[in-house]
């Protein structure tokens, strides 16, 4: 359990989207149940939500990356070590590290493009839970504002101007697990300063010991800054590990490994990354968003071990070192058009990527022993969009959205045929209609265009740097287009439930590779589902959420039988039941998180068994001070986290065998915390 919830002060945004139809109200102090929010009128779609601080303050989290699990259907899980960017589904999607997802912090993008690792690289280490105040979630390619990355869904996370109290928590795990946060708020010059210190060191539960260190600061202040209401934000992280990737499935069943046994104890990584944001509201109806990043990250990974060398191994390294750019100008206003009162909202996103080392290195016990490419990558891109929405009657709303894109690229690579320049460019119309059947029911249709950038990479090279032989080039920017319907049920008494069934085809699909440890691009794809989520306040100390979706994904143009995704798991659901006695001071939570099993092989032949977790937390809180335990997988399932189905060759081994390879969950953990408020 992160923290429990708290009483906290409802921002002005949340009060706006719980009351559109009233003036500016009083500001009361409230508990903020951001998924308890009356969105009838406000959003745009069935899928759209709000999460509130309480929402995912009172749920226990094996790691960071969970924070993302707020968003209805949405499973974050991993299959290396706890230091690099998780593993997301979502809708049928294996989304990799973040391939069609985004995640945006204070305006700025996670998703790193042309990354050594993996396209769309969502790497949220560097957050501390207990500085977010408040997740904006959306879902599918119907807004005009979101671009790369964002088929699926995007979501926007927003740190706390000021806290109410400041606070040290330490939290002692299983495995020597320790972890240490304090944060507090307080004025400064002509607005409020706002810190955050955090510290986490594990071994985490396999044979090999993880090693995890890392270090978070976050510091914000929050004012005007010549005249100019302003929030700026800098955040610093670094961290180092050892990790057990995936293991092949014929090495327990020999009994070379256990479960949590390894092959190659040479794999791990370090990273860091710093980052300066700002935010400055220009005027009433202009907004300015600026960033600023400096990124680095070494990986070392083997998951074929003896299969293409069977001197050396295959261990390799993936090093990524980049500096990022960018910013946003947004413009909102009311207008009227042909007497119809219109939001018009136009902007545009700069971004930059100069990123410096693009390499990857034969390796052997982490040293290099020879190079595969050592690359150089400038990736430019401008957005563009704009959007009316009529109100053409007090029930009927509908919103008419366009958004282009253009992408400029250079490549200079270490083999020279693979240097070169691309451009592509991308016209993205949106449309959205909404109709209000009464006071708690509202009606949604959705139709976009959305995409996703390629390693702009695989745009130029002409010779496979691996295989030396030619390969052909593919576009930089992926087209998908996606439609909605859908209704959402709300009441003022804190019910709500809302139903959407989804389509979304993709001109190429990124896959994930099992023996090139990487995404790369695949054949058109399609996705057809529904999605259920629900929301009960039953009173004010008790709150039940559920949520679910059914798809069904398949590779376009491909014969029946041979046409599955991968590790595209068709079953998610989540449920979770809350008690928050603020008056008597316990707090608990108990939650479940389901992913059914998934075909491993596109012949379906070959498949993963689904996974079943359970969470529970308790809490007792007084004054000052606080003390909770968290048991992660309360009934010690021995579920996967992740499996992939390719070819390794151990040692021993005469030649290569085609595997289940798989990533086990965590076992039963206990986590003690203690709080101090000050």
């Amino acid at each position: 359990m992160s923290q429990t919830a708290i009483i906290c002060i409802a921002n002005i945004v949340a009060i706006k989207l719980a009351y559109p139809q009233q003036g500016e109200p009083e500001i009361e102090e409230v508990v903020v149940w951001g998924r308890s929010l009356q969105l009838l009128g406000t959003a745009d779609s069935a899928s759209q939500g709000v999460v509130g601080y309480s929402d995912f303050s009172t749920r226990p989290m094996a790691r960071v990356a969970e924070l993302v699990e707020v968003v209805p259907g949405m499973i974050a899980t991993q299959h290396s070590g706890p230091g690099k960017a998780n593993q997301y589904f979502l809708r049928g999607f294996n989304l990799d590290h973040g391939s069609d997802f985004s995640t945006y912090f204070d305006g700025m993008p996670v998703n790193l493009r042309t990354h050594a690792h993996a396209q769309g690289y969502m790497d949220l280490n560097f957050i501390i839970p207990e500085i977010i105040e408040r997740v904006d979630f959306q879902k599918g390619p119907y807004f005009a504002e979101t671009g790369d990355f964002s088929l699926a869904g995007s979501n926007s996370m927003k740190t706390y101007d000021t806290l109410e109290e400041g606070f040290t928590e330490l939290t002692l795990g299983s495995r020597d697990e320790i972890r240490f946060v304090t944060a507090n708020s307080f004025d400064f010059r002509e607005g409020m300063l706002l810190y955050a210190l955090e510290h986490q060191q594990t071994n985490e539960f396999y044979d090999l010991e993880q090693d995890v260190r890392k270090l978070n600061g976050f510091l914000k202040y929050t004012g005007d800054i010549r005249g100019v209401p302003s929030r700026v934000s800098f955040s610093a992280y670094d961290s180092e590990w050892i990790s057990t990737n995936q293991v092949p499935l014929r090495a327990v069943r020999t009994g070379l490994i256990d479960r949590f046994g390894y092959i190659d104890p040479d794999l791990g990584g370090k990273s860091h990354r710093f980052s300066l944001t700002g935010n400055f509201a220009l005027t009433e109806n202009w907004a300015l968003n600026l960033y600023a990043s400096s990124y680095y990250m070494s990986l070392i990974n083997n998951p074929t071990y003896l299969l293409n060398d069977p001197v050396n191994g295959d261990e390799f390294e993936q090093e990524d070192r980049r500096q990022l750019f960018g910013g946003a100008l947004r413009n909102e206003k009311e207008i009227k058009l042909f007497g119809i009162p219109v939001k018009r909202g136009i902007g545009t996103d700069i971004r930059y990527d100069d990123v410096s080392e693009l390499n990857l290195f034969n390796t052997l016990s982490r040293r290099r022993i020879g190079s595969i490419r050592e690359d150089e990558a400038n990736e430019f891109s401008i957005g563009a969009f704009g959007e009316l929405q009529f109100q053409v009657t007090d029930a009927f709303r509908t919103t008419l959205g366009i958004r282009y894109d253009y992408y400029d690229s250079k490549i200079v690579a270490l083999r020279p045929q693979n240097s070169g320049k691309d451009d592509d460019s991308l016209w993205q119309p949106k449309l959205g209609l909404a109709y209000r059947v009464n006071e708690n029911m509202e009606l949604y249709a959705n139709y976009g265009h959305g995409f996703h950038s390629n390693d702009v990479r695989a745009a130029v090279n002409t010779i496979d740097p691996v295989s030396g032989n030619l390969t052909e080039s593919l576009d930089v920017l992926v087209a998908g287009k996606g439609s909605e319907f859908g209704f959402r049920y709300d009441t003022l008494e804190g019910f709500n439930f809302s139903v959407a069934y989804y389509t979304l085809k993709m001109d190429s699909e990124l896959v994930f590779v099992g023996d090139a440890g990487t995404t790369e691009p695949g054949d058109p794809s399609r996705r057809d589902g529904i999605e259920v989520t629900s929301f009960w306040e039953i009173n004010e100390h008790l709150v039940f959420d559920i949520s679910g979706a059914k798809s069904d994904g398949h590779f376009i143009g491909l014969p029946s039988g041979e046409n599955a995704i991968p590790d595209a798991h068709d079953l998610v659901y989540g449920a979770g039941l809350t008690y928050a006695g603020f008056s008597n001071g316990w707090t608990s939570s108990l939650r479940i998180r389901h992913f059914g099993d998934a075909a491993l092989s596109e012949d379906e032949v070959i498949e993963k068994s689904d996974s079943t977790l359970l969470h529970f937390g308790i809490s007792y809180e007084q004054d000052r001070w606080e003390i909770g335990l968290d048991v992660l997988n309360l009934l010690d399932e021995e579920d996967d986290d992740i499996a992939y189905w390719f070819e390794s060759q151990l040692p021993g081994e005469a030649a290569a065998v085609e595997d289940i390879h798989f990533h086990p969950t965590d076992p039963r953990a206990l986590r003690l915390l203690m709080k101090y408020k000050f």
